[in-house]
């Protein structure tokens, strides 16, 4: 449940993409409106999306739905590492999207895409592309040591940055510093048919 726009409902359609997974999606959320109904919140109080209902399992929290699927589906390693230490680092990345990458990103996002055009001065703009591409910087010196964010491979970990990473790219008007790293990694992303399908879709 949740609009494929929302960043946390791509994740986990990327997720059930890469997994192979069949599903059906039913639009909530901002316009769509819903999730503040009772029905919806007696299943995710939080009012937020996505909230997934599996066999009559309802989870929220989209970092925790990917996990979920992942150990439920994944029989073949596609998404999960093998190894206890890069599986321990996959996690490692996507809580740090939820307690320190999110927070830094998401007012640009927020300034860029949903605030009046008279609050999107040079001065605001600079201010949070600043603090987004401190952040940004931390990603880009892990990926100068893995191929991926884990390890060496596309593993889960790269699935909540890899949603900011496209933001980052596909932002107008913004002065990005130069990440090569970020870059490679991105352009590998977006080799990915189910990141194509589920997370290149505009702003």
């Amino acid at each position: 449940l949740g609009r494929n726009t929302s960043s946390n409902v791509q994740k986990v359609l990327w997720v059930c993409d890469e997994l192979g997974l069949p599903y059906e999606r039913e639009d909530y959320g901002l316009h769509f409106g819903g999730n503040k109904e009772p029905e919806y919140l007696a299943m995710n109080p939080n009012g937020l999306v996505p909230t997934i209902v599996d066999d009559g399992f309802v989870l929220w929290e989209s970092n925790s739905i990917c996990r979920y699927l992942a150990a439920k589906h994944d029989k073949k390693g596609a998404i999960l590492p093998d190894s206890l230490q890069d599986r321990a680092s996959a996690e490692r990345w996507m809580d740090w999207q939820l307690t320190t990458a999110q927070g830094n990103f998401g007012p640009l996002f927020l300034l860029l895409t949903r605030k009046p055009e008279a609050e999107r001065t040079p001065e605001a703009i600079a201010e949070l592309t600043g603090k987004a591409a401190a952040m940004l910087k931390i990603v880009d010196t892990q990926l100068g040591r893995t191929e991926y964010m884990a390890c060496d491979r596309f593993t889960l970990g790269d699935v909540p940055l890899g949603i900011i990473a496209y933001r980052w790219f596909a932002f107008q008007g913004v002065q990005r510093p130069d990440l090569p790293n970020l870059k490679r990694w991105y352009d590998a992303l977006a080799k990915r048919p189910a990141y194509k399908k589920q997370v290149m879709i505009g702003l």
